[in-house]
């Protein structure tokens, strides 16, 4: 076989092992609470908030919480960072990081609220014909 060739295929192998490694490094998987409590390196846990009670310090930019998961398991989350202005509407919280000691430590939120676009029920917005 000619030495290109070969050269090629080497550099078209290395080139494909770095790229799928870099991939695999950049991925968070979603994972339940009881993983997430094992698990080394950065996760994406889903849950809903599970009570109003949490802490929030805007000056420290500092917020407490505790998810529920659909099972009914609670996970204590701690979050350093800009806080989502819509947090106490939020249906779904998203926290991707890793948990620490007694915690889940968040180092991103992401917050799905109800859409304001929803159509209220029995109502038409003004102009629409029904």
């Amino acid at each position: 076989m000619n030495t290109k060739v070969m050269l090629a295929v080497a550099l078209l192998v290395a080139a494909m092992v770095i790229g799928v490694t870099s991939f695999k490094q950049t991925m968070t998987p979603y994972i339940g609470f009881a993983e997430a409590r094992t698990a080394s390196g950065q996760v994406q846990v889903n849950g809903k908030l599970a009570s109003r009670d949490y802490v929030l310090r805007k000056e420290e930019q500092y917020l407490r919480f505790s998810l529920k998961d659909d099972k009914g398991d609670v996970l204590p989350v701690e979050y350093r960072g800009v806080i989502p202005g819509n947090f106490d509407q939020a249906v779904s919280i998203v926290a991707i990081g890793q948990y620490q000691g007694d915690h889940f430590e968040a180092s991103q939120l992401l917050v799905k609220c109800p859409s304001k676009y929803q159509a209220m029920e029995g109502k038409h917005p003004e102009g629409v014909a029904s």
